[in-house]
């Protein structure tokens, strides 16, 4: 009887732990599932996007199914792995969409402007603080394949708390 009593103490304690070995495979499954395909937080920092962010760093939402869907357009926001440096996120903002012709001048480089045509699957990206960024101009055009996701948010600081404008 004493044998019978301890299966069934441990038949009990092992449903509970499958209950919730299985409620937290579900949370992780969802947790994944929403930072890689419907949105993300993200913290940026630097001196590149300045003044839209800060340069201390901001906390913002990247929404991941625009870029998917090809509904990006001039002047969005985007987070995108730099083609540089795999390792590295960059937040842009989109100066240029295929077939756009774009004239820059690479502070780097000569005096004179220079002309670059955005090949078809590519967007042109530049900081807003052109002085201080890594950006297309030493790059060259992004593939619409490193676009990580469109910023949409500010999350922090709560000062700044709301949507990006464009």
């Amino acid at each position: 009887m004493r044998f019978m009593n301890y299966i069934t103490q441990w038949r009990s304690a092992a449903k509970e732990a499958l209950d919730r070995t299985a409620i937290t495979v579900k949370f992780l499954c969802w947790l994944h599932f929403t930072d890689n395909y419907l949105f993300s937080a993200t913290h940026v920092y630097g001196p590149s996007m300045l003044p839209t962010l800060n340069l201390a760093g901001d906390v913002v939402l990247t929404e991941r199914l625009s870029h998917r869907v090809g509904n990006l357009a001039h002047g969005d926001l985007v987070l995108v792995r730099s083609p540089v440096n795999p390792n590295r996120c960059l937040t842009k903002r989109i100066v240029a969409m295929e077939g756009d012709t774009v004239s820059y001048f690479d502070p780097l480089r000569a005096d004179a402007a220079q002309v670059a045509v955005v090949p078809k699957g590519h967007v042109w990206i530049q900081g807003d603080n052109v002085y201080a960024s890594h950006d297309s101009r030493h790059f060259g055009p992004v593939p619409y394949g490193l676009i990580q996701g469109k910023v949409f948010f500010r999350v922090w600081p709560l000062d700044s708390f709301g949507l990006l404008d464009q």
